[in-house]
């Protein structure tokens, strides 16, 4: 199957289980809900969600100076708003506009496994955080969560924590086995990480790309949060720290087009424990979704600008 085919058949996917999730929402409750969402909360929320993807541009640029490749500032904003106008635009979720911040940065005449791997371990360090922040959002709602998948609330509670502390250490002990040869990395294309597990600061780069990842899902949560509360859902914070973890990765995996579909039936199951209604949950997800759109729109303006001769 051609590449143009794939591509045709997951947005079709996208668009039917976005029929199917909203048909199952009722439609017509889900019109009247997005009709009367508060502007001001929508207004907060999209400002909120570009905060987000300032701090993860800023967090590439850090990664990928720690790999060895060298970018401005401006252009790491800049690229990284176009990728997102990309993503928007292109099926394979976040697929396309990694490529072409790949491909960005090696242009520029930095070396192609630098640039390469600075974005890929830039996903996985947000990936990283996601997951963690996620945990420690289901042990703080254990008492909701626990009862709903049929565990004891100590054991629950218990297991959640050992697995997301051996998750939040495992990035730092792969990186001290490297620095202590333990094991060794295949291929040459790796270099870089080797490299950067040797430098003399690779705590406080770790620490500075936990820091930063944290910071952007905060800020992702605290959008989702707005645009619910825009159509009049308020839940506690903690709600919003457990249930960014399966909206986010559902919205991120390459079978729709910007994650649309996927987002809001993750939206339905996530949000289902706390007695959200299905109505509100896929309004929930689409309006995140919506946000993303916007800063589409101003990516896809950024695709037209011509970048500076040092960039």
């Amino acid at each position: 199957m051609s590449k143009t085919r794939k591509a045709f058949v997951r947005a079709l996917m996208g668009i039917a289980l976005l029929a199917a999730v909203v048909y199952f929402a009722n439609p017509v409750q889900l019109w009247g809900r997005l009709q009367q969402a508060n502007p001001w909360w929508l207004l907060g929320g999209f400002g909120i969600s570009i905060a987000s993807n300032v701090v993860s541009a800023w967090r590439w640029r850090a990664m990928a100076r720690w790999l060895g490749a060298q970018m401005p500032v401006a252009s790491s904003m800049r690229w990284y708003f176009q990728a997102i106008g990309l993503n928007v635009l292109l099926p394979g979720a976040v697929v396309g506009g990694d490529v072409y911040r790949a491909i960005a940065l090696q242009k520029t005449g930095q070396a192609k496994a630098a640039s390469n791997l600075s974005v890929i371990l830039d996903r996985v360090s947000g990936l990283w955080m996601l997951c963690a922040i996620g945990g420690l959002g289901a042990v703080a709602c254990a008492s909701t969560l626990a009862p709903w998948v049929r565990l004891n609330t100590a054991l629950f509670i218990t297991l959640l924590l050992a697995v997301t502390v051996i998750w939040l250490l495992l990035p730092w002990a792969l990186l001290q086995g490297l620095r202590s040869n333990w094991f060794r990395l295949p291929g040459a294309w790796l270099e870089p990480v080797r490299m950067a597990a040797d430098s003399p600061d690779f705590l406080s780069q770790l620490w500075l790309q936990a820091a930063s990842s944290a910071l952007v899902q905060l800020l992702s949560a605290a959008a989702l949060a707005c645009g619910a509360m825009a159509l009049g859902l308020h839940l506690p914070p903690a709600a919003w720290g457990f249930v960014i973890a399966p909206i986010f990765l559902m919205a991120a995996l390459p079978v729709s087009v910007g994650g649309w579909g996927t987002r809001e039936a993750a939206a339905v199951a996530a949000l289902a424990p706390f007695g959200v209604p299905a109505v509100l949950a896929v309004g929930v997800g689409l309006l995140y979704g919506v946000f993303a759109l916007g800063q589409g729109a101003l990516g896809a303006l950024a695709l037209g600008l011509p970048g500076r001769a040092q960039d």
